[in-house]
């Protein structure tokens, strides 16, 4: 049986992962909680945390603020603020290859490269999302009227992707063929990469705020209804005239979190009442993980292994589900 072992955070957790064995939980109110050996406690930021993610290589975090300071930690506690923009709050950011990230306020996107240099990227409207190709330094900003493509160790042209509404969260498929964004409205929107084709997903109850590639980028898992809506990305034509998976479904109660394993055609999904399922794409078996808490779930990430499951709600509540004992 799955075993849950608490972590004590202040507020909102904003996101929860692993730097390599390290467990780390990053919480709105500005603490960084992080729990191997021991547990380690950080502040850095002076008022409230906005974002968190980890580094490619899984060795560091990377937080921003309402302060303006990007701020990069190690697992061992040691953190040093890396980029700071006085007077702005920076509430998106992204991991890069080679020790690149990316991070926006307003209208501005800027990607800072390993050895320090710092390159900016101007729109027309306000920022909406960040996410780097899974190969090469590309540089996805999610907009207004649809998403930009940026390469962002040259001076050529961007790509213009083009679709009317405010787009969000943006992510690249694991293979670089398809770059997705969840929308202002209840909806995701997509394009092929290869010729610009469109791809909309539609039919969710409310907006997606989550949304995970399972291994081998073969399914996007997505939350926003009262499942796991799992589109499939394998052939010619992406989701298009292909049945999403429906996975965890429980009457009125929303999805609000989902994290694909590292390893096997397995999601887990996270409730808004606070109770967190794995599910199996293939027949659609449950393992309760979690039973109900106190409000929504609001993060989840899996280790390298596929053994621990970490998680954090909106109502301050967060740990680590052990598969094995």
């Amino acid at each position: 049986m799955p075993t849950v072992a608490p972590v004590e955070v202040d507020g909102f957790v904003v996101r929860a992962g692993y730097l390599k064995d390290t467990a780390f939980f990053a919480s709105g109110e500005g603490d960084i909680v992080l729990s191997g050996q021991g547990e380690t406690k950080l502040k850095l930021h002076k008022a409230g945390l906005l974002a968190a993610e980890p580094t490619i290589d899984g060795k560091g975090l990377i937080t921003s603020g309402d302060d303006g300071c990007i701020f990069l930690s190690a697992a061992d506690g040691s953190s040093e603020c890396v980029a700071e923009r006085p007077r702005k709050w920076i509430d998106l950011i992204a991991a890069g290859p080679s020790g690149a990230l990316a991070f926006a306020s307003g209208r501005t996107a800027w990607v800072r490269f390993a050895d320090g240099r710092e390159k900016e990227f101007a729109h027309e409207r306000a920022v909406g999302g960040l996410a780097f190709a899974p190969k090469g330094m590309r540089l996805a900003v999610g907009r207004y009227d649809g998403a930009t493509l940026w390469w962002a160790g040259t001076d050529g042209a961007p790509v213009e992707l083009s679709w009317n509404g405010a787009h969000l969260g943006v992510s690249f498929s694991p293979d670089g063929k398809y770059v997705v964004t969840a929308m202002q409205e209840n909806a995701l929107h997509g394009w092929r990469l290869s010729d610009s084709q469109d791809m909309r997903m539609t039919g969710y109850p409310a907006k997606v705020k989550s949304f995970s590639w399972s291994v081998k980028g073969r399914y996007l898992a997505t939350s926003g209804a009262n499942a796991a809506i799992l589109w499939p990305f394998f052939g010619k034509t992406g989701p298009m005239g292909q049945t999403p998976l429906q996975l965890g479904t429980r009457g009125d109660n929303l999805v609000s979190a989902v994290a694909c394993h590292p390893k096997e055609d397995v999601v887990a999904v996270g409730y808004q009442d606070g109770m967190i399922l794995m599910c199996r794409f293939e027949d659609n078996a449950e393992v309760l993980l979690r039973r109900p808490g106190l409000g929504p779930v609001s993060t989840m990430a899996w280790d390298a292994d596929g053994v621990r499951l970490v998680f954090g709600t909106e109502t301050a509540e967060a740990g680590i589900i052990s598969l094995q004992d």
